[in-house]
């Protein structure tokens, strides 16, 4: 029988330290959620995922060197257990598609995090 653990394990992924931050605020209101790292973009994502294994990695969709989308394969491809949240300043479709296509649980605005992350992560982690 496998234990089950109380808390999410959350890697935040943002190239702006700015956003990482108010991310980390508002998880930090939730006791059940465990920050356990961060990253600025998609290499040092897929670095991290295999460095702290995280139950969920909340991605920003558009980051320099590599971008949410392609981390996003990769992190599934080799840890098909993590489950990826996507974040987006703009709601394209196209952006959209591309993250749930890459393996995505679900694309959120950064703007509506506040209201959806939470709830959105729960959700991801099966809770």
């Amino acid at each position: 029988m496998v234990a089950t653990r109380a808390t999410t394990r959350v890697l935040l992924v943002d190239d702006e330290s700015l956003v990482r931050r108010i991310l980390k605020q508002i998880l930090a209101a939730y006791q059940d959620v465990e920050l356990v790292g961060e990253a600025a973009n998609g290499e040092e994502a897929i670095a991290a995922v295999a460095k702290l294994q995280p139950d969920i990695v909340v991605m920003d969709i558009r980051m320099p060197a590599l971008d949410g989308i392609a981390a996003s394969r990769v992190i599934r491809e080799k840890y098909p257990h993590v489950k990826i949240i996507g974040l987006s300043e703009y709601a394209y479709s196209y952006n959209i598609d591309a993250m749930e296509r890459a393996g995505a649980v679900g694309v959120y605005l950064k703007s509506m995090a506040l209201e959806e992350l939470y709830p959105a992560i729960k959700a991801a982690h099966g809770c």
